[in-house]
């Protein structure tokens, strides 16, 4: 409990607040009954929107992939490897620590506003400048007005970064899923429509361009805060300093995982290059779309927690399990029905990238198992461990791609697999290390769910082999996966006894959320 001062302070703040157009509730920390509503109701919201967001992307997937060629997904890779490596200081990590700073000020909040839209406006121009330098790296002048289109993709970021920053503080979670939900659906419409009056890869271009734009409308409608004068405090160099570092860690990961596409763009070309750019999203997408909607709960939540190690801990670890096992089922389709997911989500001409699609299912499980620990270390201000861990990641997975290089795309993809099963146990270990979660309490948590994978697994093979000169290709899809993943779930829920936990979790997702949002 605090003494008197710190309650008048706490109670002027929220008066601030009031005065200065800022929402109830973004400065001071919920009760613990409503923390707890706000965590349930928002991962709900996530798993729902998760769940739609990701069926609409591989909807468009679907179709772009019939209307545009490898050559538009190849020119648009070479785009996007440019844009998203200076995506890395869009915000500076200063969304990050709006949201992870315990107290926060309006006058904090306004100079990082300020900061994030002079970035927006500096990286725009940076970008474009750049596209002459990008036309002659991969020899294709096509690239000149792409890259110049897309720079303006950052001035429109930056407008609504600390708004949705924001969201996440106060934990309407609900609110970024219906925006995210609509700005998916708007940039499929576009994109689908220019394909098909035959735009090509401007249909991709356009695609990016949109998401930003219509996500900056909704924001500011979702958060109508409007920022005051900047003002540079002790504090504000704090919170830079945090997020400095916070970017320093995403460049060094964004060189490590995004090594392969420049090698392969610059000695194979577009059309390899989009071969292994559609095989990756593919195998990625759910996994990234889990881990991602998982964190923007569990980071605002586990920030919440920072002081209450056991509970911490204990939420950490169940999230970390979720993720695992709903990631399984992810690395069975790839490993085991490659072939098939191909041709029935991209068409027959991109058979070319089911090898890849196949060998990256190593990366698939990796990730799951590994990438939600950032959410552990940034919660708790650990920030620097979590870039030491990304300078050990760098040089052996551009090693293992380099390593791959002569063989194409297929090799490439090896290399990229091999390097994160090697990795595996040191990211772990050091991950941990000093946080008072044990070997045993990290092994309780995936222990389940990668048995219960490696059997079904198993069994997945043994029916592929005994049923493929017998069954179509989308029938022996729809059978083996259905056949593998009964006998997973089968695995989990009862044989290692998950049915409570899960059926705990579903109980909370069939709840109906409050028809407004609880405001303190």
């Amino acid at each position: 409990m605090g003494d008197s001062s710190d309650e008048t302070a706490a109670t002027e703040a929220v008066v601030t607040a009031q005065n200065t157009g800022w929402p109830r509730g973004l400065l001071d920390v919920p009760a613990s009954a409503e923390f707890k509503g706000k965590s349930v109701r928002g991962g709900a919201a996530v798993v729902i929107g998760q769940g739609v967001t990701m069926a609409l992307q591989l909807g468009t997937t679907l179709i772009l992939a019939r209307l545009l060629s490898p050559t538009d997904y190849g020119l648009q890779a070479m785009v996007v490897t440019l844009t998203g490596f200076f995506s890395l200081f869009k915000d500076a990590g200063l969304s990050v620590a709006t949201v992870q700073r315990e107290t926060l000020t309006q006058e904090q909040i306004s100079t990082l506003f300020w900061i994030n839209l002079g970035l927006g406006a500096f990286l725009t121009l940076v970008v474009a400048a750049t596209s002459p330098f990008l036309v002659l790296f991969y020899k294709d002048p096509r690239l000149l007005w792409l890259t110049v289109a897309s720079a303006t993709v950052f001035l429109f970021n930056s407008l609504s970064i600390q708004h949705r920053a924001l969201l996440d503080r106060a934990m309407r979670f609900g609110v970024s899923v219906k925006i995210d939900i609509l700005c998916a659906t708007v940039g499929s419409i576009i994109a689908i429509a220019m394909a098909a009056m035959g735009f090509g890869y401007w249909s991709l271009i356009c695609q990016s361009i949109s998401l930003p734009i219509v996500s900056g409308i909704a924001v500011w409608f979702a958060m109508p805060w409007l920022p005051g004068k900047p003002r540079w405090t002790q504090e504000m160099r704090s919170m830079v300093r945090f997020g400095g570092t916070v970017t320093l860690n995403s460049f060094v990961v964004y060189v490590a995982y995004n090594t392969e596409k420049i090698l392969l763009g610059r000695f194979w070309g577009a059309a390899p290059l989009g071969l292994y750019t559609r095989a990756y999203q593919l195998a990625n997408l759910p996994v990234q779309q889990l881990i991602g909607s998982a964190g923007a709960v569990a980071f605002p939540v586990l920030s919440r927690m920072q002081n209450d190690v056991e509970r911490l801990h204990r939420s950490f670890l169940k999230a970390h399990s979720v993720v695992v096992s709903l990631t399984i089922p992810v690395v069975l389709s790839c490993a085991l029905f490659a072939n098939e997911m191909v041709l029935l989500l991209l068409g027959q001409k991109w058979l070319g990238s089911a090898p890849v699609f196949r060998l990256l299912s190593p990366t698939v499980l990796v990730f799951a198992l590994v990438n939600p620990f950032s959410w552990f270390l940034r919660a708790t201000g650990q920030v620097g461990r979590s870039l030491k861990i990304a300078l050990l990641i760098a040089p052996v997975v551009i090693l293992g791609v380099i390593a791959g290089l002569h063989y194409g795309p297929s090799g490439v993809a090896t290399g990229y697999s091999a390097a994160l099963l090697i990795l595996f146990v040191p990211l772990v270990a050091w991950s941990k290390y000093g946080t008072g979660i044990s070997n045993r309490d990290y092994w309780n948590s995936v222990k389940r769910p990668l048995v219960a994978g490696a059997v079904s697994g198993g069994a997945g093979w043994a029916f592929k082999l005994a049923f493929h000169n017998n069954l179509a290709p989308i029938p022996m899809l729809f059978l083996g996966l259905t056949f593998s993943f009964a006998i997973y779930a089968s695995l989990l829920l009862f044989a290692m006894g998950q049915k409570r936990m899960y059926a705990d979790l579903l109980s909370h997702l069939l709840k109906r959320n409050q028809p407004s949002e609880t405001r303190s």
